[in-house]
């Protein structure tokens, strides 16, 4: 039993402070979901109503509940008030007196109440200020504004004043280039009353010293609280029947003790694809005469986790170990789920994680403009295997670094790392996202311009407060508190060098890891991810649009026009809809209408993330990890994802699915030949079969080649090239198929057009659609491309988005929940499918 008792705080109420008749409060929740709850301001994410609640963040906001306290509550040694989240500049009252205030979002706040409570009704009040006026002079009491751009100031209606930058607080919350300016306020976590006597078992962290297969040298961390001296035993055990023990002789107060234990020969926790995410159980009871006063468990994988950055002949490596195998990283780039935090439940996290799984993902980087996620986010890639490359919050911006600031931020990293610690997923801690690239320090014509708006005197400021957060601060947290895992101070970057090595570019870099954005923003074709690959490929990616039933959610058909004001607003990246559009007129034919043309930029975002996948994975292992931006939207809108904000999967989450598995074949085409690639992740060498089929758009075949090659373990080679002079130049009238087999199971196949999409007659392909036991099965007539299947009813068909050649006939399966079931073993039939291509959107 534990001797630590909570008690929830429940029946909340809110208003404006000012003025306002108390009402009905949902906690955890905040200001805005309230107030729609309420049906006080409409729908925040419909057409532009963002504009219309802008006056939230403007006002101080008041929540307020009462709790009755027994005489025996009361006898306890200990009673804390604990905020495991307050958004964000907040005081706290108890029967009104004020026990503490909070300025973090991302800080645990506690205080102790016992000496303000009392028998019977206690009333608890959080006054929260505005975010916005609490911040509104801090500009000008620097005497300038810190670079932070994608503040939506003019949204906010605050001037040219970039605030987000002060508040410890999400910076997406005040605007980004694929998310909406919602400030909000608000009791964001759990809250409850803690009441305990004698002793405690506050936290605890089991360090993974040495972890091989044959022994895990581990130590248990424990910090205890006692009121007095005394004597107690902590025994740890776990789920398999080991156990052990010790003595401690404990003094007043706070204090560490530590309880080295080994596991022999144990389950070791692998990242999806490679293995078992095997987690075991911990248990740590502290006892005192035999009776057990504090208990805690702590669920972790057992695993050794490097960053590895040696010198080789191009530079430095940049990859990760797993229980010593180099592992590609495959995966994205995750955003908060929603403006609104509270409103993401365990489902919501679940859907995200096993489609990361079900995509043969095996990292997600928890991006810095965002949040330190709740746990069950963790929970959920140590259970499925995702590994995470873990930011800090800090975002395209520059921070101030007097010492109060310091000081937050040092307990915010403290915080976190001591929550995030056990998870077996964490695998890095990184200082922020892009800075160092932004401000470029030691190159001064690079960087965004940011430098040059300032003078010498401002300019020596802004990077010291840099260099004091990222180069010592953090660090110095992470040495302490989780020192096993690496720390990177900011992505992208090269190398800690404090001179013009450190900055990532790709004129130079040979080390680190690497954003990549001249496609997209740079407007180059999809050929530059071929010709630009990195070491470690953290960021790059390509727009499209939701889906229309998504797209349908916030706007009308009347709005359905690229130019219109509704999908402007929901399109936070300024040149995003001229961007797809001058893209698709690259690669597609015109669009028919506002629908194809929606369909047709999934298309086009696939064929764009597809290209830079293949290009990175075909390096291998000179480039060993590719993350794409981004997974997932916090509302709905036309962005980078894979998934929407309803988590409806894009034809990109499927071309991702493909291109992630464990074996692929690539065929990358020159200009008068094809080369054949095999790039595996397995840890042992296969013997396949390559067939290589040539055949025009009926299906008659021109060529056709068998050989049997070697799949290389853990690495990409070239298994075949093939000159293309047998089509005499015709490349637009023949299509490739290309499979790879291992015994009888075809492990990959790939068709690949020869020339872009836009040059490929498009004739009616008379697709059918067979209903087996087990499926659908669709064969066609002629060539079809850019497959597209629709169920009537929300689900996630096997593959979608694929090239359908006469004669192959090709089974998919569906399934309407993804969790659990990444093979798709709960398949189901729906109603009806509806089948489109290519010929049905131009």
């Amino acid at each position: 039993m534990s001797n630590s008792k909570k008690i929830a705080l429940q029946n909340w109420h809110f208003k404006e402070a000012k003025d306002g008749d108390w009402k009905k409060a949902t906690v955890p929740g905040c200001v805005h979901t309230d107030l729609f709850a309420h049906r006080l301001i409409p729908d925040p994410f419909y057409g532009k109503n963002e504009l219309d609640v802008q006056w939230v963040d403007k006002k101080d906001w008041e929540y307020r509940t009462t709790i009755q306290l027994s005489k025996r509550d009361l006898i306890e040694d200990k009673m804390e008030l604990v905020f495991e989240g307050l958004d964000t500049y907040a005081d706290v009252f108890i029967n009104d007196r004020k026990i503490l205030s909070a300025d973090n979002m991302f800080r645990i706040w506690k205080a102790d109440i016992k000496p303000y409570v009392m028998e019977g009704e206690n009333t608890i009040l959080v006054y929260f200020h505005s975010p916005i006026m609490h911040d509104f002079d801090k500009p000008d009491q620097l005497g300038y504004n810190l670079p932070a751009d994608n503040d939506h100031s003019e949204d906010g209606e605050v001037e040219e004043k970039k605030l987000s930058v002060f508040a410890r607080k999400a910076p997406y919350h005040y605007g980004w280039d694929w998310g909406p300016r919602f400030v909000t306020s608000g009791i964001w976590k759990a809250v409850y009353i803690e009441k305990w006597s004698k002793t405690r078992i506050r936290d605890v962290f089991i360090q993974q010293s040495q972890v091989t297969k044959e022994v895990a040298e581990l130590k248990a961390v424990v910090e205890v609280e006692s009121t007095n001296k005394r004597d107690i035993k902590l025994t740890i055990f776990d789920q398999h029947g080991f156990t052990r023990s010790e003595k401690f002789s404990l003094e007043k107060g706070l204090q560490a003790v530590e309880l080295p234990f080994s596991i022999m020969e144990p389950h070791l926790w692998w990242s999806n694809g490679l293995g078992e995410p095997y987690l075991y159980q911990f248990t740590l009871e502290l006892s005192e005469e035999g009776t057990t006063y504090g208990s805690k468990q702590v669920k972790t994988g057992l695993r050794s986790i490097h960053l590895v950055q040696e010198q080789d002949q191009n530079g430095n490596s940049f990859y990760f170990e797993l229980n010593g195998v180099p592992v590609f990283m495959k995966g994205a780039n995750h955003i908060p789920n929603d403006s609104f935090l509270t409103r993401v439940d365990k489902d919501a996290y679940e859907h995200e994680i096993a489609t990361a799984a079900a995509s043969n993902m095996n990292m997600l980087r928890v991006w810095g403009g965002g949040i330190y996620e709740p746990d069950v986010f963790y929970e959920l890639c140590d259970a499925y295997g995702i590994l995470v490359w873990q930011d800090f919050m800090f975002a395209c911006s520059m921070y101030p670094g007097d010492e109060a600031f310091l000081n937050n931020v040092r307990q915010e990293a403290i915080d976190n790392v001591k929550r995030l610690r056990n998870y077996a997923c964490i695998a890095l801690w990184c200082g922020n996202n892009e800075m160092d690239a932004a401000w470029a320090e030691y190159i001064e014509d690079a960087g965004w311009g940011w430098k040059q708006r300032y003078n010498d005197q401002q300019r020596k400021e802004i990077w010291q407060a840099y260099d004091q957060i990222f180069h010592y601060l953090l660090p110095d947290v992470v040495n302490k508190y989780d020192e096993l895992t690496a720390y990177w101070p900011s992505s992208p970057m090269q190398a800690l060098t404090a001179d013009e090595a450190q900055h990532a570019s790709f004129e130079t870099i040979k080390s680190g890891d690497i954003h990549y954005w001249d496609v997209w923003h740079g407007q180059k074709p999809l050929q530059a991810y071929k010709d630009n690959v990195g070491r470690f490929m953290s960021e790059y990616g390509f727009q499209s649009f939701p889906e229309e039933k998504t797209v349908l959610t916030y706007a009308e058909e009347k709005d359905f026009a690229l130019d219109s004001s509704v999908m402007l607003h929901h399109q936070k990246n300024g040149a995003g809809n001229h961007l797809i559009k001058t893209y698709m007129d690259m690669y597609y034919k015109e669009p028919k209408d506002f629908t194809s043309f929606l369909s047709l930029s999934h298309a086009l975002q696939a064929k764009a993330i597809r290209s830079a996948i293949e290009a990175h994975r075909l390096h291998k292992p000179y480039c060993m990890g590719t993350l794409y931006w981004q997974m997932n939207d916090c509302w709905p809108v036309a962005s980078w994802s894979s998934m929407d904000y309803y988590g409806r999967w894009k034809a990109l989450q499927y071309d991702v699915r493909d291109r992630f598995k464990q074996t692929i074949l690539i065929v990358d085409q020159g200009d008068h030949q094809l080369s054949f690639y095999a790039v595996s992740d397995e840890l042992l060498d296969q013997a396949a079969e390559l067939t290589i089929q040539a055949l025009d758009f009926n299906g008659n075949m021109v060529m056709e080649k068998s050989l049997n090659v070697t799949i290389q373990k853990n690495t990409s080679i070239k298994i075949h090239q093939e000159k293309l002079t047998f089509l005499q130049g015709r490349l637009e009238d023949f299509v490739i198929f290309a499979q790879l087999k291992v015994g009888e199971k075809v492990i990959d196949s790939v068709e690949h057009l020869l020339v872009k999409p836009k040059d490929v007659a498009c004739i009616d392909p008379q697709i059918e659609v067979e209903y087996v036991e087990n499926g659908i099965e669709l064969s066609c007539s002629h060539l079809a491309i850019n497959v597209w299947l629709e169920a009537d009813q929300d689900g996630f068909f096997s593959t979608n988005n694929f090239c359908l050649i006469p004669g192959k006939k090709k089974r998919v399966l569906f399934t309407k929940s993804i969790i659990g079931n990444d093979d798709f073993a709960k398949y189901s039939l729906p109603d009806k499918v509806v089948v489109k291509s290519m010929y049905n959107f131009i």
